[in-house]
């Protein structure tokens, strides 16, 4: 059996005081596209930055590609070849489009990233708007942006949160396409998404959060069978 790409135990993670997740267990395998589902506050998104270490304190074990982490700072974290998307998105407005897709380095160690023109192919939109600042992009073409920024750089760990919130359903199509690309060109992707809709057909995994614990996991073969407990959890 292959090394996990990311094993969670027993992650604990504070804001400050507050005590945020309690405990979340989870196995994401090489090539797979896991989501993570949960209602808001359920504590998917800090999930995404305490396996970053953007939280406060954290306890417990985070491993990417079999390495502990817990105690590296953020950027050890990354050049391990973890690439996080947060909702935010942190596009530069005073730069242009390709700039800000040029704007970070390559990893080290990890393998060529793909090149501008392969990431123009899979995102035409950027293409066309590669001269255009920052700030006159759509949100769709923002966050198109944000995750092929993360591409140029050799990450082959994407942790995406809420790519899909708030986008034209032509732009969610796109993404969707893209994650199926990641998926063939052997990519492992973690998706936080309220859109159900859109990560179901996705998904290889899903792990359902509440409280800041896991309280759900199945496989895409089950979601079916799984969908009265998502009713319940999720209101989908």
């Amino acid at each position: 059996m292959a090394v996990p790409a990311l094993e969670l135990k027993g992650l604990q993670a504070w804001y400050g005081e507050s005590h945020v997740l309690h405990g979340v267990d989870m196995v994401v395998h090489p090539g797979e596209v896991v989501t993570l589902l949960g209602r808001n506050g359920a504590g998917r998104t800090t999930t995404m930055r305490a396996i970053m270490g953007l939280t406060g304190a954290r306890r417990g074990s985070v491993k990417v590609n079999g390495v502990e982490t817990i105690h590296l700072p953020t950027y050890r974290i990354a050049h391990l070849g973890v690439g996080y998307c947060p909702e935010e998105r942190g596009i530069f407005s005073s730069l242009s489009c390709e700039e800000n897709l040029l704007l970070p380095p390559r990893l080290k160690g990890m393998g060529s990233g793909m090149s501008v023109d392969e990431i123009y192919a899979m995102f035409p939109n950027l293409a066309e708007r590669r001269h255009s600042q920052g700030t006159r992009l759509s949100g769709g073409e923002q966050q198109m942006l944000a995750v092929a920024r993360i591409l140029r750089t050799g990450a082959k760990l994407l942790l995406l949160d809420e790519i899909s919130e708030g986008l034209a359903p032509v732009i969610v199509q796109a993404l969707a396409r893209m994650i199926v690309m990641l998926r063939e060109k052997g990519y492992t992707v973690v998706m936080v998404e309220q859109n159900f809709r859109f990560a179901a057909p996705l998904a290889d995994r899903f792990y359902v959060m509440e409280h800041g614990q896991i309280v759900e996991r199945f496989d895409a073969s089950q979601l079916e069978s799984k969908m009265p407990v998502l009713n319940q959890l999720l209101g989908v």
